[in-house]
């Protein structure tokens, strides 16, 4: 059988850029090389795009951009091509694409962008699409969407610039302390703080609006977080449900990339029953917010037993030791067989 042309992007304008280049180094490295041609596509943080045939060390130090491996390149937008246009100095050429990995975390990759720009040139594309990536990039829409579904979300208030101060002080009061601060599209806990008492609202919401134009304040929902790794299309298959066991404070982004405190636990030290109706309430999201290819859908476990969403993650991480390979891996698929997996999950109408 013929290999495919498997684009892979990474970097990209975004504060999780160095997370990205992090698992698209694991995606490269697992894809199996028997089916897959790999084309690694970098965007730099400037939104410089280049093909970039140098080894992942170089992508994982950051000197993939200034090395001699790059040649500059853009998309063709022509429907029908599929191609990646290499700018080289004697002229242009080009490199087939049968199928694009975005593994671009964050704004301007994660959140649609570059899913529309794929899907406008009808080159087919692995995981969600533009408006699934969109929605949930956007926890206030995710959260009210999912809501309708009849599944608990957390109480939130949505400031934009120039709110009054006085509405978030208010809400607080209302809500009460612990509470959230967060951008409203941001991954990996950029501007996130959880905020303790009055006096430290007002630079946790500066914070926030550092990463995006709106911020939501959410209540703190007392339990425990669990997650569920996602995979397909229609017919949909989960993860054994991990946990977060948190020391102190919440999972920020020093946490997730460290352990340094933290733990998780795959499968989740909960009740086998509770572990079904996790992942049954993880199939409801996916599906609500259009979800295909694969996600990552993040909940709280209430004391009480009661499930309330946090939010969808639809490019998780992709390292070996990431979350979404972790729960997939627990219930005994290989991360090699996720991502062939996800690349056929491409080409399903």
């Amino acid at each position: 059988m013929e290999k495919l042309n498997v684009a892979v992007f990474f970097g990209g304008c975004s504060p999780e850029y160095s997370v990205s280049l992090s698992s698209a180094s694991g995606v490269i490295l697992n894809l199996d090389p028997e089916k897959y041609n790999v084309l690694p596509v970098g965007i730099t943080q400037q939104g410089t795009w280049y093909y970039y045939t140098g080894s992942v060390e170089k992508m994982l130090d950051d000197t993939w951009h200034s090395s001699g491996d790059c040649t500059p390149a853009v998309l063709s937008p022509n429907r029908g091509e599929n191609s990646l246009l290499l700018l080289e100095r004697q002229g242009i050429s080009r490199l087939h694409i049968d199928v694009a990995f975005p593994v671009l975390h964050g704004q301007n990759g994660e959140d649609g962008t570059l899913q529309g720009l794929l899907e406008l040139a009808g080159i087919p594309v692995a995981g969600c699409g533009t408006l699934a990536s969109a929605l949930s990039m956007d926890k206030d829409r995710a959260h009210k969407l999912v809501g309708l579904e009849g599944i608990l979300v957390p109480h939130s208030l949505i400031l934009e610039r120039g709110t009054p101060l006085d509405r978030a002080d208010a809400f607080a009061d209302e809500i009460g302390y612990p509470l959230f601060v967060k951008p409203v599209k941001a991954g990996s806990s950029y501007g996130v703080t959880k905020v303790t008492q009055a006096s430290q609202l007002s630079d946790a919401i500066a914070l926030a609006f550092k990463y995006d134009t709106q911020v939501i304040l959410e209540e703190n929902i007392e339990g425990f977080e669990v997650g569920c790794a996602v995979l397909g299309n229609q017919e949909l298959t989960v993860g054994e449900v991990d946990e977060i066991e948190l020391s102190s404070g919440f999972f920020d982004f020093t946490e997730k990339y460290t352990l340094k405190t933290s733990a998780i636990h795959v499968p989740a030290r909960i009740a086998p029953e509770k572990a079904a109706e996790i992942k049954e309430t993880a199939k409801r999201i996916y599906l609500a917010l259009g979800c295909r290819g694969f996600a990552r859908v993040d909940m709280f476990l209430t004391p009480e037993g009661k499930i309330v969403f946090n939010e969808a993650n639809t490019i998780p991480g992709f390292t070996s030791h990431s979350r979404y390979p972790g729960m997939m891996k627990a219930a005994g698929y290989s991360f090699g067989e996720i991502l062939t997996r996800i690349i056929e999950l491409a080409f399903e109408e």
